[in-house]
């Protein structure tokens, strides 16, 4: 398994240090500069020893212990405090550890938060760790699913203004999405037909047309078509009534138009347990549900609740993946 550990003035470090500390039945290998790990390490007190990896050894599963594949910053890194001068080491991680999942060498990765305004502020042109995989993969365009508990909401445009998402909600990105999480809630949780409840994009689902015609237009369309093609899906239903749970109950994952609209329920419900999971890719991704918490790092008061989830489900989606290919 990899470990990416995100921005290095953050709390991924943090995070990395408190999954080492547990006993672990799966091997990991943490991706970030050792050096940067280390004193972080010891201004947290955190006893930790920190093993060099290299593609072939076999990665560390004591507590306390952590295998980790050196990739050094640019600059020293100070917590709370992030320097454009380090953005390419950050996307060099996470590069070297996508590659390493396509080739077999880890069996899935794990990614800590990275601060997205320090790498476009480094002139690199990022919108997320989700796009950014995808296109390093040539993966198509992804969808991005947060898993709590039972509750799945996955989404048909991510890191978008707002003002944009309504030209971005097309028929051919509804389709996509839908068969996406059709197929990778087959593949990856063993579902035999997944169903899935579609938001509408206006409040009261465009109360007929009265409130905006998106509806009308392109997603009723697009759940035909989708159900013509054998996908479960329903809809499309008004965002507020939709996740209580006598609906909920009737449905196996959420579709949700924009980020706004179905991230916060699912926060709420799970917030420090949540993971995010990135569907259509030829590898396993799963994060973190949170950001970089600047003014956390280092203070020994970040939470590694929806880390240390983020881990356990990758290792049970590796675990079936290879069984389905025994």
């Amino acid at each position: 398994m990899a470990l990416t550990a995100g921005e290095p003035a953050g709390i991924g470090p943090d995070l990395c240090l408190a999954a080492a500390a547990g006993a672990r039945d799966y091997p990991l290998v943490c991706l970030a500069d050792r050096d940067a790990l280390a004193a972080r390490a010891v201004l947290l007190g955190a006893r930790c020893r920190l093993v060099d990896w290299s593609p072939g050894a076999d990665a560390v599963r004591d507590a306390g212990a952590l295998s980790v594949l050196h990739l050094p910053l640019a600059v020293p890194c100070v917590p709370g405090r992030p320097d454009t001068a380090n953005a390419r080491q950050v996307l060099a991680i996470i590069g070297r550890a996508a590659e390493g999942c396509a080739r077999g060498e880890f069996a899935a990765m794990v990614t800590a938060p990275v601060q997205k305004s320090v790498i476009n502020d480094a002139g690199i042109a990022f919108t997320g760790h989700t796009e950014y995989i995808a296109a390093l993969l040539h993966a198509g365009t992804p969808v991005m699913m947060l898993v709590a508990g039972s509750l799945r909401v996955a989404l048909v445009t991510t890191h978008l203004p707002l003002h944009a998402v309504s030209a971005a909600i097309t028929p051919e990105a509804l389709r996509h999405a839908l068969a996406v999480l059709d197929r990778d809630l087959r593949r990856w949780w063993g579902l035999p037909a997944p169903r899935i409840a579609v938001c509408g994009l206006n409040p009261h689902a465009g109360e007929g047309g009265h409130l905006g015609d998106e509806e009308q237009r392109v997603i009723v369309p697009a759940i035909a078509a989708a159900r013509a093609a054998g996908i479960a899906a329903t809809g499309p239903f008004p965002a507020d009534t939709l996740f209580v749970p006598r609906h909920l109950e009737h449905c196996d994952a959420v579709l949700a138009m924009y980020h706004d609209q179905g991230l916060p329920v699912l926060k709420h419900a799970g917030f420090g347990a949540a993971v995010n999971i990135t569907l259509g890719l030829p590898i396993i991704r799963t994060s973190v549900d949170h950001g970089t918490a600047l003014d956390l790092a280092g203070t020994g008061r970040a939470e590694a609740g929806s880390l240390l989830a983020a881990l356990q489900l990758a290792t049970r989606l590796a675990a079936g993946a290879r069984g389905a290919h025994a």
